[in-house]
């Protein structure tokens, strides 16, 4: 029917015409009270927001000289994160002459991906980025 059509016909039932999808030919209108119709909007997105999962990003930092033992420490870290379904952002960090080397501390990052290779897959892997090489894990599926 004619917008004014409708306009008359909700004036006439004491509530209001709300445009439901504005941009659709022709727009689709409703004969509602608008403010019930608002409340009922934030309800459901209130809803939506309760579901949905935010996955943070944590964060593990390793240098080239660290001890296996260490090593492990921080593998059982990263597996309590991804077990929280959460990313994990693996760094090694280059500080004065380490910055020679390294090409040669690839392999902490390959050894630490090794160690968590049953509970999670590299989503990103390792990246030098100024002085530290970034690696991004996230859990298998």
């Amino acid at each position: 029917m004619s917008a004014r059509e409708a306009l008359q016909l909700a004036e006439e039932a004491g509530v209001d015409l709300v445009k439901i999808a504005p941009a659709a030919k022709p727009p689709v209108c409703k004969i509602v009270d608008y403010g019930k119709f608002k409340y009922e909007q934030t309800r459901k997105e209130k809803e939506a927001k309760k579901k949905q999962k935010v996955i943070e990003i944590k964060e593990i930092r390793l240098s080239p000289n660290i001890d296996t033992n260490d090593l492990n420490t921080k593998v059982n870290a990263a597996k309590k994160f991804l077990s929280k379904g959460d990313r994990v952002k693996v760094t090694l960090r280059f500080r004065g002459r380490e910055m020679a080397h390294m090409a040669s501390s690839k392999h902490i990052l390959d050894d630490f991906a090794q160690a968590l290779a049953d509970v999670s897959v590299v989503e990103k892997p390792p990246k030098v980025e100024g002085r530290s090489m970034t690696m991004f894990l996230t859990e298998k599926r």
